[in-house]
């Protein structure tokens, strides 16, 4: 659908009367050619702990820059759209102020492609032990590269705490520049991934020229053959390179089911499925016979759980919230996403995160 086009985009949202913080200097002007903005003020922001702010924008990828502090000492976190985490908790000063910036993808529906379409726009929240914002800047970004995910549960922007997915977490990793744009998908194949004309056939429409697009899909692929499991990861990677993007084909994370002897040196941990696949094996094998950058996560998040042990581990899954030792918490999501956001900075795939 042809939209009418932006040279400049420019929202600025002031929040000292919400937060009685002390004046700031104004925000560059927009440009006298620029269009004009979608708005500025408190209209577009509501609360206290948390801020959520609500900015209408057409779908597209936007750079976002945001302001923190007040009078007092804050902590201020930062998610946009489905819980997407684009800033850790951050410590303010009395009086200080701090800039951050990011990139974000906005696009309907907003998390899950099966999901609900959710808020129009694009919403950011403020929220952490004492949230401070107080001035945001959104400007379109329709060059920034992109890292497109493919995946399964394990992977998605999950609606609902407790639950997280490692791409949810991995935004706030990555930095200005580059956008997230998880297409991960509850309950996903690589089978119901290509047929299904919401997944792959809408992600190839997506997918820039030069972008990074992660594929990780196992979890679900419990009576999918040997043959069939290569063949459609194939058309996966044949998929994402007819468009120009660069895949990255990464291995399932592992399930944490221990033997006795404290490893994780079984078919369910391993993702071996019920015909006697063993995905991981299947994935690095076939990312050498493809030439395709890997993401070994299965090794990586093996060892980790490993490193934890039994008891110590379950803080990485559900096991005590939702007896569920496949899913991930908050703070698993957020190791499993360093994990991922390591391998492809130690292969040269991204650079180092900058928030500046």
């Amino acid at each position: 659908m042809n939209r009418p086009r932006r040279s400049t985009l420019l929202v600025t949202t002031a929040l000292t009367a919400v937060m009685a913080l002390p004046a700031l200097p104004a925000l560059p002007a927009p440009p006298a050619h620029a269009a004009t903005p979608y708005g500025q003020g408190l209209e577009h922001c509501a609360g206290t702990a948390p801020v959520v702010c609500d900015i209408d924008v057409p779908p597209g990828t936007y750079h976002v820059t945001v302001t923190l502090g007040g009078e007092s000492a804050a902590v201020t976190s930062v998610t946009a759209e489905t819980r997407r985490a684009l800033l850790a908790d951050t410590a303010t000063a009395p009086g200080e102020r701090v800039h951050r910036s990011f990139t974000v993808d906005v696009r309907t529906p907003e998390g899950e492609p099966t999901g609900p379409d959710g808020t129009p726009g694009l919403q950011l929240t403020f929220d952490g032990p004492a949230p401070a914002p107080a001035a945001l800047r959104v400007t379109p970004a329709p060059r920034a590269r992109q890292i497109v995910l493919i995946g399964d549960s394990t992977v998605c922007d999950q609606p609902g705490e407790p639950y997280a997915g490692w791409g949810q977490r991995l935004p706030a990793l990555i930095g200005r520049g580059t956008s997230v744009a998880n297409h991960a998908d509850s309950g996903e194949s690589t089978v119901t991934f290509l047929t299904d004309p919401a997944l792959f056939p809408t992600v190839r429409q997506r997918i820039r020229r030069g972008d990074l697009v992660l594929i990780q899909l196992a979890h679900n692929d419990k009576r999918t053959d040997a043959t069939t499991y290569r063949a459609n990861l194939t058309a996966l990677v044949d998929g994402v390179r007819a468009e120009g993007g660069r895949p990255v084909l990464v291995t399932p994370i592992v399930r944490r089911w221990f033997n006795p002897d404290g490893t994780l040196d079984n078919g369910t941990a391993l993702l071996v499925n019920g015909l006697g696949v063993d995905h991981p094996a299947e994935i690095r094998t076939l990312a050498t016979a493809l030439r395709t950058p890997l993401v070994d996560l299965t090794a990586l998040t093996r060892a980790r759980v490993e490193e934890l042990g039994v008891e110590a581990s379950k803080a990485l899954y559900l096991t005590n919230e939702k007896r569920d030792n496949t899913h991930t918490s908050v703070r698993g999501a957020t190791e499993y996403a360093g994990l991922v956001a390591g391998a492809l900075r130690g292969q040269g795939l991204i650079g180092r995160s900058t928030h500046g």
